[in-house]
């Protein structure tokens, strides 16, 4: 029993570290990206791409183990009912975060060269922007979602 209390919180931990790490990282890019100052952005897209890898990349890769690990204690079938709703919105998820990590790297790096050489950003900077924007949407509300399916079980 003992076994399945620390899955169980190791699992919470990691799904509000995604969730939590999610709305930290789009609110800090989305508030540098509003001053349009490529130094700020360059420096806020290092960091967030480093918290991406170092919490969310994490979490990303535990919550599987843990989850599979609790719904086999458990008795749940792993692709069955609402872990399998779980698992096809973390499929949806990756989907959209997976693209947005490399979006985040270029980010940064068309930032970075925009500040030393004491330039606007270019175009191609605020069409990533659009598009690592818009990716944010969808992941979000699936992680929401899933949450929703932990905390409720519904039988689907």
């Amino acid at each position: 029993m003992m076994l399945y209390a620390v899955l169980k919180y190791a699992h919470v931990v990691g799904a509000m570290v995604l969730f939590g790490s999610g709305a930290a990282i789009a609110f800090f890019m989305v508030m540098a990206h509003r001053t349009r100052d490529p130094t700020l952005i360059a420096h806020t897209a290092g960091v967030v791409v480093i918290a991406d890898t170092l919490f969310t990349a994490s979490a990303v890769v535990l919550q599987p183990i843990t989850g599979a690990a609790l719904a086999t204690m458990a008795g749940f079938p792993v692709f069955s009912s609402w872990i399998g709703a779980s698992l096809v919105l973390y499929a949806i998820t990756g989907a959209f975060w997976l693209p947005v990590v490399w979006i985040q790297l270029r980010l940064r790096d068309l930032a970075r060269e925009a500040a030393a050489s004491k330039t606007p950003l270019p175009e191609a900077h605020f069409r990533l922007y659009r598009v690592w924007f818009a990716f944010g949407f969808p992941a979000f509300a699936a992680v929401a979602a899933i949450l929703w399916l932990m905390l409720t079980k519904p039988a689907l």
